[in-house]
């Protein structure tokens, strides 16, 4: 199994758990690396400094122990400044910026289908290429580590129906958004948080997706996108598979090198 979690929310933003009652679950599964990724955006955004401050303390009480790592779910529609000293940073889209206000896809899907109705007349494969058309600018806005759960838009569809994630008028605008991103030499992850949490079939991105970014020359992560502690390892070993199915031989994981930096290596699959 996949040792390491690099999508970790605790009670700083929407998680259930603290921070370091997910440390102690790391360390009871064995993880040799920990990156905490509290949300910054909109709607959900932390005490930084008191959020940073935790973790550099779990850092110290943990060394030797467990890598821990400072990061952020840093939102495309939120100010990178608001987490500036991260270690990492993930760059999620959660939000379309649409008609002079915020549309949210990842609250409630009578929320998401109102503002589909609203601002693009029912038509869900119009919502859906505005949202690929902003999150194509994720990296450029954030400056992200790797690129967060890729097809968000996706999140109730499982319930709707309201898109054919095989119709060209869905995949063309999110192949063309994942070819803008992959360019950036930047990683996307594999998203095991709706899956973990049954609200999807499909983990982010899905494997038509992920099929695409191979054939991109992209590379991944794996994450759980963990809120609570028991769902720290969700998803991984399914993950893997997936992966190995769609064509990767390697996941990245994320570490701090011999200067204390951040730092990727590669990790084989065929050895998780």
């Amino acid at each position: 199994m996949l040792r390491a979690n690099f999508h970790t929310h605790s009670t700083f933003c929407d998680g259930l758990n603290t921070p370091e009652e997910m440390v102690r679950q790391a360390l009871g599964l064995g993880f040799f690396a920990l990156g905490f990724s509290g949300h910054m955006d909109p709607d959900v955004y932390m005490d930084w400094d008191a959020y940073a401050a935790e973790v550099r303390r779990l850092q110290a009480a943990y060394a030797g122990q467990l890598d821990i790592l400072l990061g952020a779910e840093l939102d495309n529609a939120w100010d990178p400044a608001t987490c500036a000293d991260a270690e990492f940073v993930i760059g999620s889209t959660h939000y379309i910026p649409v008609d002079g206000e915020l549309l949210c896809v990842d609250n409630t899907a009578h929320i998401l289908a109102d503002g589909c109705r609203e601002h693009f007349g029912g038509d869900w494969y119009a919502l859906s290429q505005a949202y690929y058309e902003f999150e194509a600018q994720v990296v450029e806005r954030t400056g992200c580590t790797f690129v967060g759960h890729f097809d968000l838009v996706t999140r109730f569809n499982d319930e709707l129906r309201t898109l054919d994630e095989d119709d060209p008028r869905y995949l063309g605008p999110a192949a063309e958004a994942m070819e803008h991103l992959a360019r950036h030499g930047v990683p996307f992850e594999i998203n095991c948080g709706a899956f973990n949490r049954r609200r999807k079939a499909e983990m982010y991105p899905r494997r038509s997706l992920l099929r695409v970014l191979r054939e991109l020359g992209g590379q991944i992560l794996i994450t759980s996108d963990a809120h609570q502690r028991e769902l720290l390892a969700g998803g991984f070993d399914e993950a893997v598979r997936r992966a190995i199915e769609c064509g990767f031989t390697h996941v990245l994981v994320l570490g701090h090198g011999a200067t204390g930096q951040v730092e990727m290596r590669e990790l084989a699959l065929d050895t998780l």
